[in-house]
């Protein structure tokens, strides 16, 4: 079983920027995939970016491409979520998730662990 820990939510303004972290543990991050998804209320849980176990390959959703970027945290075990040009739709609850996977792919969905989620608020 996979822990997962969010951390780096917050209120911002409208085209500014905040980094999500996320940090795993039970399984070295090596062996899972690892991905973010949002959550608003009545709406299902979306997509937003995943992360291959080796960090080699990413995969992102239509509305975040060229301004959210998935990658390996500075730490072991972690993966951040860069969000740059932030907008007031992105507002939503943003949840980790991990997988533990064969192959080096980015997977959008099948996820199997998920963390409590950290609170993204952007104001307009």
């Amino acid at each position: 079983q996979v822990q997962l820990r969010e951390s780096g939510g917050g209120l911002v303004q409208a085209g500014g920027s905040l980094r999500l972290s996320c940090a795993a543990s039970g399984r070295p991050s090596s062996l899972l995939a690892m991905a973010w998804f949002r959550e608003t209320p009545g709406k299902e849980r979306e997509f937003v970016a995943a992360l291959s176990r080796l960090g080699t390959n990413t995969r992102y959703a239509d509305f975040v491409k060229g301004r959210f970027t998935i990658s390996r945290g500075n730490s072991e075990n972690t993966v951040s979520l860069q969000m740059n040009s932030l907008k007031p739709e992105d507002s939503a609850v943003y949840l980790c998730a991990a997988v533990g996977v064969p192959y080096d792919i980015p997977y959008s969905s099948g996820y199997d662990s998920w963390g409590q989620g950290t609170q993204v608020t952007v104001s307009s």
